[in-house]
């Protein structure tokens, strides 16, 4: 394989924005960074004419995209459809997302993810299966009639994917600590949403290898003067990851804000919570049986519960930077490189650094993408060969 070298822009390292560096590429992977000066004359050249080099977004909650929703079909044909919607925003990782759903169709997702992979769906890392194992007091959009226990056929459901990683967000107070720790002894990666429960029950799934919180104070209990809930207990929690929806909606400013200033900002990773509208002109859809519009930059039923977003990862970083007083460096790394560390995946994801794979995002000044590489492929490359 020809050695390619990306160069003449600002590139991301772990240590900031560096002018004068090149990112040279090999086999999908980065071989190393070095002084622009330095590159082979033999490597062909990608001239970035000033453009961001940044890592390629890693999304963990992923509904739909392109017009298509996982839980209507979860097949090969909809992961693909999704990932490319998404890939236009600079989305270069992303777990297909089921919401609660009947065991039937979260086997058939798993198997779709695994077909996925194996047939190399650009970007697919594996899945997310949210609910249905859930509190009904905090279900949100969710269908109350597919919750249910966790019990030893759904541990079974939950540990069935062969490829990629499986992400679950359950209420801990429906379950016990012990089959948390099974989950996660199994591999699965654990985390807390649409719960109800106390600062003790999540403190125990915490104890237990709890990894995360699922979109952040939506859908869970809240910190109060006498009960810290949910929401307490993950900021008060410094190991633990959580998904914030940034479109001004879903959650205050002013509430992230503060958030932010009670564990480290690499605790934090952006997420969409997309749904089918977006990439499309068509800003409505249905889910479950119910029709979902979308409003204001949200989507909604006819009630107002908010139904997921129409949020793509570019303007959600862009929305970070203006909503949470971070630097520009900061929100690339909430869309990146900690989701990427959640994953488990911070060796080969979420960084421009020597050995992970060269999945990029390249944005203009103002943070909009302008071209994305998944293993060191164009997305125009691919569209070509397609």
């Amino acid at each position: 394989m020809s050695l390619t070298a990306f160069l003449n822009g600002p590139v991301l390292l772990d240590s900031g924005f560096r002018a004068g560096k090149a990112v040279l590429v090999e086999e999908g992977r980065i071989a190393a960074v070095a002084a622009e000066s330095d590159v082979p004359v033999a490597a062909r050249r990608i001239d970035l004419e000033g453009a961001m080099l940044v890592p390629g977004f890693i999304d963990v909650q992923v509904n739909g995209g392109g017009g298509a929703l996982f839980n209507d079909a979860p097949t090969v044909e909809t992961i693909a459809t999704i990932g490319a919607a998404h890939r236009r925003f600079g989305t270069t990782g992303f777990l297909p997302t089921l919401i609660s759903d009947d065991l039937s169709v979260m086997h058939e997702a798993i198997r779709a993810v695994d077909a996925a992979i194996e047939a190399g769906v650009p970007g697919v890392l594996g899945i997310h299966i949210e609910g249905p194992y859930l509190n009904s007091r905090r279900k949100g959009i969710h269908d109350s009639s597919k919750i249910r226990e966790l019990d030893d056929e759904g541990f079974e459901t939950l540990t069935g994917l062969r490829n990629g990683l499986t992400l679950v967000t359950l209420a801990p107070e429906r379950t016990t600590p012990a089959m948390i720790r099974r989950l996660v002894e199994a591999g699965v990666i654990v985390s807390a949403g649409h719960t109800n429960g106390r600062y003790a029950d999540i403190r125990a799934a915490l104890d237990a290898g709890l990894a995360g919180f699922t979109h952040l104070f939506n859908a869970m209990s809240p910190l109060t003067s006498r009960e810290p809930g949910a929401v307490g207990a993950a900021l008060e929690d410094e190991a633990s990851w959580c998904g914030l929806i940034v479109d001004g909606r879903h959650i205050d400013p002013v509430t992230m804000r503060l958030a932010l200033r009670c564990k480290p900002v690499e605790r934090f990773m952006l997420v969409t919570d997309a749904m089918p509208s977006v990439g499309m002109a068509e800003k409505s859809f249905m889910l479950q049986g119910q029709p979902i519009h979308v409003e204001n930059g949200v989507c909604v039923n006819a009630d107002g519960t908010l139904a997921g977003s129409d949020l793509d990862m570019a303007l959600a970083v862009r929305n970070a930077i203006a909503m949470l007083d971070v630097s520009p460096e900061a929100a690339l790394r909430m869309a990146s490189t900690h989701a990427a560390d959640f994953l488990r995946l911070g060796d080969r994801l979420g960084r421009v650094a020597p050995g992970a794979f060269a999945d990029f995002a390249v944005l203009d000044s103002e943070f909009n993408v302008t071209e994305t590489w998944i293993r060191g492929t164009s997305g125009q490359e691919l569209m070509i060969r397609i």
